[in-house]
């Protein structure tokens, strides 16, 4: 009411800072597995769609991760495998072997895993193979740029031919032109994430959204 709508960028780091990470992350797993399952018993004839969930670096350090990841999923009944964690690759490589242990153990909940904002920084691809990952998200930095920097572009192309040999799915962030998208088609990108494929929605627009593929489900 005060200052308008807060970024992100500025309330996550300051969250991050002082600890509120922690119950707000909790939050926001379980109200996510909430609206999913919701989702999944009210249109049972789309094929069920996942939902990535950011688990920041002082979550991933919490000794009661699995616990707190393990109780929602059962308090809310979802099944593990439509809930995806998306980790970004700066808190992997604070500590590789320990980040690997934990990994594992998201892994043996039936979760899948994501790498977010690849390709930024400290990464050394020599542990990647080590990390049960199944997704790896291209860093939006490269995205934007690929049709104007060679460099971009080769980066967003090493990128997907490591994922692909790791037998990884690789989405591109940040895809916000229609060449940016034939580009990455091209370069036989999985997926892509981005204004110009779709904009945030609140729940009642994804609903009626997921309503709509259920329609035409229904009449094919």
């Amino acid at each position: 009411p005060e200052r308008g709508l807060i970024s992100p960028a500025e309330f996550i780091p300051m969250s991050e800072d002082n600890g509120l990470i922690n119950p707000i992350g909790r939050w926001v797993l379980h109200e996510s597995c909430r609206q999913l399952r919701e989702w999944h018993k009210t249109y049972p004839s789309v094929q069920p769609v996942t939902m990535n969930v950011n688990i920041s670096g002082r979550q991933f350090s919490q000794p009661d991760l699995i616990d707190t990841i393990s109780r929602t999923l059962k308090d809310t009944g979802l099944d593990a495998q439509y809930l995806k964690l998306e980790i970004t690759e700066s808190v992997l490589m604070e500590n590789a072997e320990s980040a690997a242990e934990m990994l594992a153990e998201l892994k043996a909940l039936g979760s899948q895993l994501a790498i977010d904002d690849f390709g930024t920084g400290y990464s050394s691809f020599s542990h990647l193979h080590k990390f049960p990952i199944d997704t790896l998200k291209i860093d939006r930095a490269f995205v934007s740029r690929m049709d104007t920097s060679s460099e971009s572009a080769e980066i967003v192309k090493t990128i997907l031919m490591l994922g692909h040999n790791l037998r990884m799915q690789v989405v591109a962030e940040g895809v916000e032109t229609s060449s940016q998208v034939k580009h990455l088609r091209s370069l036989g990108c999985d997926y892509g994430q981005g204004f110009y494929l779709g904009m945030p929605l609140d729940p009642v627009s994804a609903k009626n959204l997921i309503s709509e593929e259920s329609s035409l489900k229904s009449f094919s």
